[in-house]
This record gives C-alpha cells, sequence and structure tokens, in this order.
C-alpha cells in the first residue's frame, strides 16, 4: 500500500517533464528526420573516423561533447516487408556484437504510420585478452529502429554513454517517434 502513493507521485513529476527540443532536418527527397537541438553534423573526415566502413552513414549529427550521436544510414536490401522476421534476425544481430545486451524495448512499432523494428537496449562489450592491459567494458545507451522502403533499409541509430541513459532515453525515444520516411 506504501508503494501506490510513491508511484503516483512519481507519474505526476515525470509527467511534467519537459519535452526535448528537436528541430526537422530533410536528409534526403522523402526523408526527415528530428535531431535534438543543439546537435551538429558531423563533417566527412569525423564520420571516417568514428564509423570507419566502406559505407559511410548518410548523416551523422553529434552532442557538443561528442559523446551522443544519432546516425542515419541506408543499405540496399532485397528483404521484404515481414518485419516480425526482420525484428528476430537484428535481435540476434545485435546480441552477437556485444558481450552482453540488455534489452528495453524490442518491438515491430508504428512510426508516422509506417512500421518499423525497434531495438533499444544497453550493452557492454568487453575486451576479451587476458592480460594485465586489458581495457574496461565499455557500456552504451542505444536505440535502433529499422525501416523498409521499396529497396533500402533505413537504420535511425541513436547511442549515448550508458551511465547518461537517464538523460538521453526521453531524447532518444522522441527522435525516434519523428521519422518521416516517405
Amino acid at each position: 500500500m506504501k508503494i501506490l502513493p510513491l508511484l503516483v507521485a512519481l507519474l505526476a513529476l515525470t509527467s511534467f517533464a519537459p519535452k526535448p527540443r528537436l528541430t526537422t532536418v530533410k536528409l534526403a527527397p522523402g526523408l526527415s528526420v528530428a535531431v535534438p537541438v543543439g546537435f551538429a553534423p558531423l563533417p566527412d573526415q569525423g564520420i571516417a573516423l568514428k564509423y570507419p566502413s566502406p559505407r559511410k552513414p548518410l548523416a551523422v549529427y553529434s552532442n557538443p561533447s561528442g559523446r551522443v550521436d544519432y546516425s542515419v544510414s541506408v543499405r540496399p536490401t532485397t528483404f521484404g516487408p515481414d518485419y516480425n522476421v526482420l525484428l528476430a534476425m537484428y535481435k540476434a544481430s545485435v546480441q552477437r556484437l556485444y558481450t552482453k545486451v540488455d534489452f528495453l524495448t524490442q518491438e515491430v512499432r508504428k512510426v508516422n504510420g509506417r512500421d518499423v523494428v525497434a531495438l533499444e537496449f544497453v550493452s557492454m562489450l568487453s575486451d576479451s585478452r587476458r592480460s594485465a592491459a586489458a581495457l574496461a567494458p565499455i557500456k552504451k545507451y542505444e536505440y535502433i529502429e529499422y525501416a523498409v522502403q521499396g529497396q533500402q533499409l533505413y537504420i535511425f541509430s541513436f547511442s549515448a554513454p550508458a551511465e547518461e541513459q537517464a538523460q538521453w532515453r526521453p531524447v532518444a525515444q522522441a527522435v525516434m517517434a519523428d521519422i518521416s520516411l516517405k
């Protein structure tokens, strides 16, 4: 019985939390995303350093400290629109990438009338070397959404240090709820 008043008070306090401030950015014809105010686009050199890959992301936005990123990537795909299969496939892929994954959200959801796969999680990557030089584990809060449009797979990814999850989770959820893909 003592828990109920505490839950009501917590709900009341969080319902008045300020909404994250976002600005809409058009990345390509038919693709607009919301980016947190204060985030800036990374130049090509910054993208190459942070995201070394043969296929660079369409866009990457970072907060002023450079610790929090929001990226949008596009990849060709022959995958059809069976989002439940896509969910299982990408969930397994995420689990293989990291030492430990704690999922907060793993679902097929609607964003502006379009189905997307949503994976929100806290990841940990441990140094597998068994020496005195082993590094401390890297822990990240990540929110990724996948959407198929024709022959393209769109990947929207928000990443922040795990210790800053409480600060960035509402921002990530707002950003991921404001994707327009036509």
